[in-house]
């Protein structure tokens, strides 16, 4: 696999869209997210407050994934209203175009104590590879 640098990341497809990550310049983020990676994959933590996993829709298509939370009506409009509302389970959605150094179809979520994590693996045809002389 080649070097992937942190500027790869963000960056990668300033002028051509076609090619991987949209840029974190024109992204704007609705909501608390980190996303980092490592020599295992990309990692994806999403707060999800109050919110169980049966909430989130995850969808991925080709090489893009789309994270969402939609609030239901009946909690929009609660009998008396709030005195404080600090915790407040805002609808979201999000998506982010992935790099083929990725492999999407292998990704997994799991969520713990309010925080959806995802990871998406490497992908072995970018993993190094040795050749062997004849």
């Amino acid at each position: 696999m080649s070097t992937i640098t942190p500027f790869d990341i963000l960056f990668r497809n300033f002028f051509d869209r076609d090619l991987g990550y949209l840029p974190a310049a024109q992204t704007k983020i609705p909501h608390p997210l980190d996303i980092y990676y490592n020599e295992e994959g990309l990692f994806f933590e999403v707060a999800c407050t109050g919110l169980s996993k049966k909430d989130i829709d995850i969808n991925i298509e080709g090489q893009e994934i789309n994270i969402s939370y939609q609030k239901p009506k009946s909690e929009e409009n609660l009998p008396g209203g709030y005195i404080y509302n600090g915790l407040s389970k805002k609808s979201f959605k999000f998506g982010y175009k992935i790099s083929p150094n990725y492999n999407l179809k292998k990704a997994s979520a799991d969520m713990e104590n309010g925080l959806l994590k995802i990871q998406v693996p490497v992908s072995e045809s970018s993993k190094p590879q040795v050749l062997k002389i004849k």
